[in-house]
């Protein structure tokens, strides 16, 4: 359609160049003939050039995502129309002008230009956003110059304040509200505050900002004014804002200063609280300061004199003083006899007993005592004090109320893995040594005999009165066992003995009457080859006994092997009885019995054939041979006939120890009997016999 218009344009203008030649006036001359359709007049390209020009000039150049000023034009419902001299209007919803309650047409205001055109050909504008961008810009200037802004304090979150700068909320932490401690955030809620950005964040276009870094601004001038005036010894007065346990802050003015706790009071205290409070008005010294510091020290108890120097001149050495414990060391305790004058108690001076004391348990924290002055110096602003020489020395009549080897109770206060340390009385004690404990056990440590508090028999065995001790002993009460014991227990005895303890290298056993045995680990191996266990009750033999060192040694072992070797001895002097016992049988036996015949031979054997379990008729047949030898042999060798009765006799007696044997040496009679008819038939057959006779024992 325009380009319609502009073509009508241009064809006007060419006609109104051209030369017209006049015609005869009609009844129509008055008609504009050249006009287009819409009754348009043409331009000429360089009019319609000339007037986009000046049409133009009339506009702004506007781009998107910049700010521009708009005038309210009209305020219709709940937007509000805004002509920012471009080909359009701009509609903003009414909602974004609630800081500005009085808005009327023909106001000027800051818009965003979001977009020049919408999907309906609408300008897009935001207040809310140009409101946003220019509260940053206000930050980031204020950020990069120190320049201040102001806030109103919306709400209170976990560790400060939210502050609304120009429409964009910033983070005020509670530390940078004031130069004193807040505790109270809710009082600041809905004031607004000046305030510099001391921290951004572009990513995220969040702030921190602070009202502290403005009083500290004003206060530099002030501190420098202060500091440059100030003197050491100079009286100030200020205002305790804050306290803590090393001391508190001082505020003199602007300007802080730090009251040490050691330079509060002349006494000890334990926290500065004791005796200043908040926002309390004190006077204070200056100790000293630091010009490029700025630190200043302050003195409190400087503005009062020292308390030694007042000290009472009636404390001398010798004079009885009271106070209370103050402070507590590994080596003693502080008395405070007034605020700032202390003495020493050493734990050598608590008691006259020589059982260490610990000063951390005897004494406690405002605990108050009597004691009496050993030393001062007032120069150098020192006291000693002793507990123990309140009371008289016990020591100067410990020889004649304990003599050596007296018996007396007494209660035992501590214990060491040597000894039993025992108080006889208040100040006076002694030590058993844990081998005068027990004549008759071993202990590894005094907690196995007695307990702390424990009350003990003992006496005394030797008195040192210049180191002050005494030697006690508990087993001396009773006679030494051990005279007895080694009558009792002597070397190869056998006793029962209970496994009491047992480790690597052997076993502790209880004998008879409690005392205690060591038997080595490879001396407790029983039969079956394991080892006796605890509480299990066997029999020892005592290999080593030593009254001075009072040590026994056992075995178990031993006893087995000794056992043993009884059962062999025993079975085989048994042996011996019973041969022997035979051999003087025989050899009787052989001195009574008579030289044997031929008829002594056959009556032996018809009793061998009975033996053997022959028949009678056979025995008659042997009786009737025998009989016919005797008469037919008369002559015989008076010599032979005793050794065949000899032989005849040993061979009955054989069988009745054994019927083999006995078989045997009456054949060996015989054929020693016919091989040698003439000799001497006495010793072989004597031989014989014997040898069967112990062949016999040997076998039974």
């Amino acid at each position: 359609m325009s380009e319609e218009l502009n073509q009508e344009l241009a064809t006007e203008a060419l006609d109104t160049t051209q030369t017209v030649v006049e015609a005869p006036k009609t009844a129509h001359d008055d008609f504009n003939w050249n006009a287009g359709k819409r009754n348009a007049m043409r331009y000429s390209d360089q009019e319609q050039k000339d007037w986009e020009k000046a049409y133009d000039n009339t506009l702004t150049s506007v781009a998107e995502s910049e700010i521009v000023k708009g005038r309210v034009t009209a305020i219709s419902g709940g937007d509000v129309v805004l002509d920012i001299n471009y080909k359009s209007d701009g509609l903003v919803a009414l909602s974004e002008f609630r800081d500005m309650a009085e808005i009327k047409v023909g106001d000027y205001v800051e818009v965003y230009v979001e977009k020049q055109e919408d999907l309906r050909g609408q300008l897009v504008l935001s207040r809310r956003k140009a409101k946003l961008l220019r509260a940053w810009e206000s930050i980031v200037d204020s950020y990069n110059n120190g320049t201040i802004i102001k806030g109103l304090v919306v709400s209170k979150t976990k560790g400060g304040l939210i502050v609304d700068c120009s429409g964009l909320e910033t983070f005020l932490p509670g530390s940078q509200i004031d130069i004193k401690p807040i505790i109270d955030y809710d009082q600041y809620v809905g004031k607004t505050m000046e305030f510099k950005v001391v921290k951004i964040n572009e990513v995220i276009k969040n702030a921190v900002v602070s009202h502290k870094a403005l009083i500290e601004s004003d206060l530099a001038e002030q501190r420098e004014q202060i500091i440059s005036g100030l003197e050491k010894g100079q009286v100030l007065e200020g205002i305790v804002k804050n306290i803590t346990d090393f001391g508190a802050f001082m505020d003199l003015g602007g300007v802080d200063g730090l009251l040490y706790i050691t330079d509060i009071s002349w006494g000890r205290i334990s926290h500065p609280s004791e005796v200043l409070e908040l926002n309390q008005k004190i006077n204070v010294v200056v100790l000293d300061f630091d010009e490029n510091k700025k630190r200043i020290s302050l003195g409190l108890k400087q503005l009062q004199p020292h308390p030694w120097d007042v000290l009472d001149t009636t404390i001398l050495e010798g004079s009885t003083v009271k106070g209370k414990i103050v402070n507590i060391e590994d080596y003693g305790a502080f008395l405070e006899i007034t605020p700032g004058v202390e003495g020493l108690i050493h734990v050598s001076e608590v008691s006259w007993s020589n059982q260490p004391v610990n000063a951390r348990e005897f004494f406690k924290l405002h605990q108050e005592f009597e004691a009496k002055v050993v030393t001062i110096d007032r120069d150098e602003r020192k006291m000693s004090l002793s507990l123990k020489q309140l009371s008289l020395d016990p020591w100067s009549a410990v020889e004649a109320k304990f003599p050596a080897n007296s018996r007396h109770t007494g209660v035992v206060k501590n214990l060491t893995p040597y000894g039993v340390f025992v108080e006889l009385e208040d100040g006076i004690g002694g030590m058993v040594h844990i081998s005068d404990l027990s004549w008759t056990k071993r202990f590894s440590h005094p907690s196995e005999f007695v307990k702390v508090g424990d009350k003990i028999d003992i006496t005394i065995l030797e008195i040192d009165s210049d180191n002050r001790k005494l030697a006690l002993g508990h087993k001396q009460l009773e006679e030494n066992p051990w005279d007895t014991f080694e009558n009792v227990f002597p070397v190869g005895s056998y006793h029962e003995a209970t496994v009491l303890r047992k480790d690597d290298r052997g076993a502790i056993v209880q004998l008879p009457y409690g005392l205690e045995a060591f038997a080595p680990i490879k001396h407790i191996k029983k039969d079956d080859g394991s080892n006796a266990d605890i509480e299990e009750i066997i029999t020892v033999k005592v290999i080593e006994f030593n009254r001075d060192d009072k040590r026994i040694l056992v075995s178990h072992l031993r006893y087995l092997e000794d056992i043993r070797k009884e059962a062999d001895e025993v079975v085989k002097k048994e042996k011996d009885v019973e041969r022997d016992t035979t051999r003087k049988a025989v050899k009787s036996q052989q001195t009574k019995i008579e030289k044997t015949t031929l008829g002594d031979m056959a009556a032996f054997a018809a009793l061998k054939v009975k033996l053997e379990g022959g028949s009678a008729d056979e025995a008659d047949e042997m009786e009737d041979e025998t009989t016919e030898v005797e008469a037919s042999a008369p002559e015989a060798t008076p010599a032979a006939a005793p050794e065949a009765a000899t032989e005849a006799t040993e061979a009955p007696e054989a069988a009745a120890v054994a019927e083999t044997p006995e078989a045997s040496a009456e054949e060996s009679a015989t054929e020693v009997t016919e091989e040698a008819p003439e000799a001497s038939a006495e010793e072989p057959a004597a031989e014989v016999t014997e040898e069967a006779a112990i062949a016999s024992q040997e076998e039974e």
